[in-house]
């Protein structure tokens, strides 16, 4: 056994996110490898008692808590990557849009694109959400002649709510798992806390339509190189985001009105619920309406399927390094040291906690999930099971979330996708982008600061 320095906990976490900013802004290291540095550094930091090699452990110690989290969250990241593909690749997504913008009219078209962009990015990451719906808001801005910004900021607002408080988008899963939260719970409570800020975000959207003027640029011709030639139904263009979400919440209802039930019908929703169940036979869904879009045979989906799949091992390095990292700072004693300061007589709002810190680490490095990933694993490892809160932690998953969606600036790639798709300059993308997603993530954190006091739910 070595003789080991002894570290505040507190020390530990500072010197922790401290790796994680320094690794991804200073030495330019991908993110998955400056968490797993940074996981590593914390385990070699923290005080050991066993026998070996104190260092060692550690590295064994953050390479198990990363299989852990893959575990939990691999498998419907990776299904949620190939199926929202499917849906924009089978006119799924074309055919919600068309429908909600038929809905609610020309003159309301932000509306629903604001609507759709909050639709489409609960599978659908942001990014993808963004592209998809660009060439839409060029479309409706060269036949009406105005509202382009609007049109822009409607789509972002949508998106980024969803992407960032809503599973299976892997920032708010690994939230979820983290934090011991009911997925059920966190679907409805995301959707009903993201109007708010969504009408909000609307509302300053219609100030800076009048405030920016700016021409749409031109759509590429090769928007309509997969064009099909007959959309799906609405109903069925809607049944891969429904069907899983509403599997998983009337499995998360059952474990709360029948815990102990045993019969047939309990334990085939609860199976049929459990999230990669769900989220698999959404996806079965969304590649029916694909092979019938495209008439492609098994071969060749299964040909296409390796591009989102791709993407969807990075996201999952990601997501599983932010998961050891976090598990890490569990084991340093940071949520006992807490719980004794507050014992003291001094007292912190974890929520207010939670938000600055998702603020200052989306600022310091640009990327929204890693703030999520790394913000959650902290609070993770201060309040446990969160059993001792006043309120309950799922206003703690809300802060987090919104938290990371502030501080959006030229180290984040989302800047630059809105920025340079709709042919804003930098300073009009400040304007409009980075200021919208302060209100947001302002109006997001009020929300759930006052809903803590108000509805704790404990």
């Amino acid at each position: 056994m070595e003789a080991a320095i002894s570290y505040s906990p507190l020390l530990i976490l500072l010197l922790g996110t401290l790796s994680v900013v320094l690794c991804i802004v200073v030495f330019g290291l991908p993110a998955y490898i400056s968490l797993m540095l940074s996981a590593i550094v914390v385990g070699m930091m923290t005080p050991y008692t066993g026998d070996g090699s104190a260092w060692v452990v550690a590295v064994e110690n953050a390479m198990k808590e990363f299989g852990v989290t893959a575990g939990k969250v691999s498998f419907v990241i990776a299904i949620a990557s190939v199926l929202g593909l499917a849906m924009t690749e089978s006119g799924a997504a074309e055919k919600i849009v068309n429908r909600l913008i038929h809905v609610f009219g020309e003159r309301r078209a932000g509306i629903a694109l604001l609507v759709s962009g909050f639709i489409l990015s609960i599978p659908v990451f942001f990014d993808t959400v963004f592209f998809l719906l660009m060439p839409l808001a060029i479309a409706l801005t060269q036949k009406t002649g105005r509202h382009f910004v609007l049109f822009v900021m409607a789509i972002s607002c949508g998106a980024v709510i969803t992407h960032s408080i809503i599973p299976p988008t892997p920032g708010p899963l690994l939230m979820a798992e983290s934090l011991q939260l009911n997925l059920g719970l966190v679907i409805i409570a995301g959707l009903l806390a993201g109007i708010l800020p969504a009408i909000a975000g609307y509302k300053y959207a219609q100030y800076q339509n009048v405030k920016i003027s700016i021409f749409p640029p031109r759509m590429s011709d090769e928007t309509e190189d997969n064009k099909i030639d007959r959309l799906p139904s609405f109903g069925l263009s809607l049944m891969p985001i429904l069907l899983p979400l509403l599997l998983i919440i009337g499995a998360s209802v059952i474990k709360v009105v029948q815990p102990d039930s045993s019969d047939m019908l309990t334990q085939c929703i609860l199976f049929l619920g459990e999230k990669n169940v769900a989220m698999f036979l959404g996806l079965i869904v969304s590649l029916y309406l694909w092979a019938k879009g495209q008439g492609l045979n098994l071969k060749q989906l299964g040909s296409k399927m390796e591009r989102p799949l791709e993407i969807a091992g990075l996201i999952i390095l990601i997501t599983s390094s932010g998961g050891a990292f976090g598990a890490m700072i569990s084991k340093t004693g940071l949520g006992d040291m807490i719980e004794a300061i507050s014992a003291n007589g001094f007292s912190m709002n974890l929520i207010v906690v939670a938000w600055v810190m998702a603020v200052v680490i989306k600022l310091a490095q640009g990327s929204g999930t890693v703030s999520v990933i790394t913000t959650a694993g902290i609070m993770a490892a201060i309040v446990g099971s969160g059993a001792d809160l006043p309120y309950h932690p799922i206003y703690l998953f809300m802060a987090i979330g919104y938290g990371s969606m502030v501080g959006s600036w030229m180290n984040d790639s989302g800047f630059w996708i809105v920025g340079k798709l709709s042919g804003m300059t930098e300073q009009q993308t400040f304007r409009s982008w980075t200021m919208l997603l302060v209100i947001i993530g302002t109006v997001g954190f009020l929300q759930a600061l006052v809903m803590s006091y108000v509805l704790p739910l404990t």
